[in-house]
């Protein structure tokens, strides 16, 4: 298994958690505004990355200091190996939480089933007839459908959350979103950021802070849960 980088310390990632992120190579999706583009197109890194076993070992000598381990990507879910992983993370007696965009229900399921994975983080691209523009792809919303239908049966805490991008986004587009998950216990809306890294730039740019709490408004009568990221004041991930 092919691992882009590791940050050793994150008070973010991984709420109320201590915790370790590690960061997988590539994804099945081409969202433009992605800030880890390094990661999703890898002619863009000469990094060789990491193996697990460093990972691992790294996880070893961090026992009792760390609580728990962050996996991201990219999309995680595209690596065979990664369950494997997740037991020997398990076995180091660290909590884990996976970042997914939700296209892989089958492989997301198969690690809860397993107990492998102690929260996730599903994003929510747009409305589901704005889905494939804002993923940069064409998208099987079938499959989005059952990875978000497993979250909502609430046998693992999860979140759902949506990166708003002024080009991308509406209040109209938000509110198919929330309808789209109604009943989710946690929702965040996420300020985009311009990392400097994104797949395509051109036309994207942040809603100000005003801005987003009037999305906020727009969005809390469907999702009641909804929360900001991002934005000055606002809950921190």
């Amino acid at each position: 298994m092919r691992i882009a980088g590791l940050q050793k310390l994150t008070l973010l990632d991984y709420p109320h958690q201590v915790a370790c992120t590690v960061f997988t190579c590539g994804c099945n999706f081409r969202c433009p505004f992605c800030h880890n583009a390094s990661l999703v197109l890898p002619e863009r890194s000469a990094d060789e990355g990491l193996d697990a076993d460093s990972v691992l070992a790294f996880l070893s000598k961090r026992q009792g200091i760390l609580d728990g381990v962050c996996v991201t990507g990219g999309e995680p879910l595209l690596h065979e190996e990664l369950p494997d992983f997740l037991r020997q993370v398990r076995a180091l007696g660290y909590r884990i939480k996976l970042d997914t965009n939700g296209s892989l229900p089958e492989r997301l399921r198969a690690l809860l089933e397993e107990g492998l994975v102690d929260r996730v983080a599903m994003d929510v691209k747009n409305a589901p007839d704005r889905y494939a523009e804002t993923a940069g792809v064409r998208t099987d919303l079938s499959a989005l459908e059952r990875s978000r239908d497993l979250l909502l049966e609430g046998r693992t805490a999860y979140e759902f959350r949506t990166t708003v991008v002024r080009g991308l986004h509406t209040e109209e587009s938000l509110r198919g979103a929330a309808e789209w998950i109604a009943g989710a216990r946690e929702y965040y809306l996420q300020q985009f950021r311009d990392s400097g890294d994104l797949i395509a730039a051109a036309g994207l740019e942040a809603f100000t802070d005003e801005e987003m709490r009037t999305l906020l408004e727009a969005v809390r009568p469907i999702v009641p849960a909804v929360r900001l990221r991002g934005v000055d004041g606002s809950e921190k991930p």
